[in-house]
């Protein structure tokens, strides 16, 4: 267990740092978005994102005065909750830390995103069911909270409505199995009770802004092209994988075919845990296991279904990481159990953890300098309103050479584009300025053109 508390450190350390190095402070324009709301709370302007997580950068900003470290403390506040109650409560601990070391939380918890609280809630979601399957928590405790965790979950994100529909599927299989009466009943009332939780916060947005979601400010969805229809299957795929979760912008045929490649790895992935559970499930508590599957199965479809419907990014880790958290934990518990070495799980997940802090600072910054420099110019703009990035068409490529082939080829730094930082950093030192994803605004001198700041490499 020692090893694990070590790699648990490890994981608070990086997670902590990290940010500093990333050339946006891993703040991006939805991040923007829920600083806004924030900043206007208690005042209520706009219901196209739930107020749960704006919120909780209310209350962080309120102590350190900064949006940037309001949400990084939260984020920290939440990875050290979760792996210490894990560790004294005794709750899958050296599963919990691989998750760490793993694709979704790290991405989860290292950008200022609302999946963060979302997968925390979740977590403790299923520590309460997993409690009362093994009856070591009181009927009425387990429905007052797991149906409170349901409501924050939806408060969070509106997806949380496919955890709930996840688990009411669930219900209707346990009753047509007519397997686990009394919990069956259990499950009942959260679903009655959280549901009216659910519907009286719809109700709430219907009665203060005239719509239940803020669906009319969401757009349409773009036009689908078979090629990203083709994505979003391969993403699908990819929920199985709990570390790997590369997904290349291009549609090049290169690109493509690396996540053809990928998809065939996550399939072997698959019919390894089939195997795996099959060898094992007379020594688990199959139930559990099928309720992370269900809720992982509904979130993953529902996801896509859903972007034919609603102006959303493809589907990618951030998308469907409630469903790789179902699958990655279920995972890691399954294997671990009667396991006789942990050596090789142990040595992956380190590797993955080294990995994925490799690739997400291959291109570091001192983000903590230009946001400096950036603060210094804002005094200048207090009066604009909005805040465009109008430099997007400049582009930061670099040309690499392999002289044994004499071939070139060309790299677009995706994270390494001025104009998102100067968006990124701008929005940050003042929400009230509020983003724009295009230059729509008639009067000009409302605006502030991500051109006018400068950072250190301006000319």
């Amino acid at each position: 267990m020692r090893k694990y508390v070590f790699l648990a450190v490890a994981v608070i350390v990086i997670y902590f740092f990290q940010s500093f190095f990333l050339p946006t402070g891993g703040i991006g324009a939805d991040s923007l978005s829920y600083f806004g709301i924030a900043s206007d709370l208690p005042e209520l302007k706009t219901n196209l994102f739930p107020l749960g997580f704006p919120f909780l950068i209310k209350i962080f900003h309120f102590v350190f005065q900064d949006y940037f470290w309001a949400g990084k403390m939260l984020n920290i506040s939440m990875v050290i909750i979760i792996l210490v109650f894990s560790y004294v409560k005794k709750f899958y601990f050296r599963e919990t830390v691989l998750l760490f070391a793993a694709k979704t939380f790290f991405f989860a918890f290292n950008l200022v995103i609302s999946e963060g609280p979302f997968l925390f809630l979740l977590y403790f979601l299923f520590y309460l069911i997993h409690e009362r399957f093994h009856e070591k928590i009181s009927s009425t405790r387990f429905v007052f909270c797991a149906s409170a965790i349901l409501i924050l979950l939806f408060a969070v994100r509106y997806s949380g409505i496919y955890i709930y529909l996840g688990t009411g599927i669930f219900w209707l299989w346990m009753l047509f199995r007519r397997r686990l009466f009394e919990f069956q009943k259990d499950i009942l009332k959260v679903l009655v009770f959280s549901g009216a939780g659910i519907l009286a916060y719809l109700a709430f947005n219907y009665l203060m802004y005239g719509s239940f979601t803020g669906e009319h400010l969401r757009g349409a969805p773009a036009q689908i092209y078979p090629v990203y229809v083709l994505r979003n299957i391969l993403a699908m795929v990819n929920v199985i994988d709990p570390f790997i979760g590369i997904k290349p912008a291009s549609n090049s045929i290169i690109s493509i075919a690396f996540q053809v490649g990928l998809m065939l790895i996550d399939l072997l992935l698959l019919r390894y845990f089939v195997k795996l559970v099959k060898r094992k499930k007379d020594n688990l508590q199959m139930e559990f296991h099928y309720l992370l599957w269900i809720i992982a199965g509904i979130y993953t479809v529902t996801m896509f279904i859903s972007g034919f419907y609603q102006q959303i990014e493809e589907l990618n880790v951030r998308m469907l990481a409630a469903a790789n958290l179902c699958i990655a934990f279920s995972f890691l518990i399954i294997y671990f159990k009667d396991l006789k070495s942990d050596k090789f799980i142990f040595r992956m997940g380190a590797f993955f953890l080294i990995f994925l802090t490799a690739y997400s600072l291959k291109s570091p910054e001192n983000y903590l300098k230009n946001k400096r420099i950036i603060e210094l110019q804002m005094p200048e703009f207090k009066d604009r309103k909005y805040l465009f990035d109008d430099e997007k068409e400049v582009k930061n490529v670099t040309v690499y050479h392999i002289p044994v082939l004499n071939r070139s080829f060309t790299y677009q730094h995706t994270n390494k584009q001025k104009g998102e930082w100067k968006q990124s950093i701008g929005g940050t030192v003042n929400p009230q300025i509020k983003w724009l994803k295009y230059d729509t605004i008639k009067d000009k001198k409302q605006v502030l053109y991500t051109s006018q700041l400068r950072l250190r490499f301006d000319r």
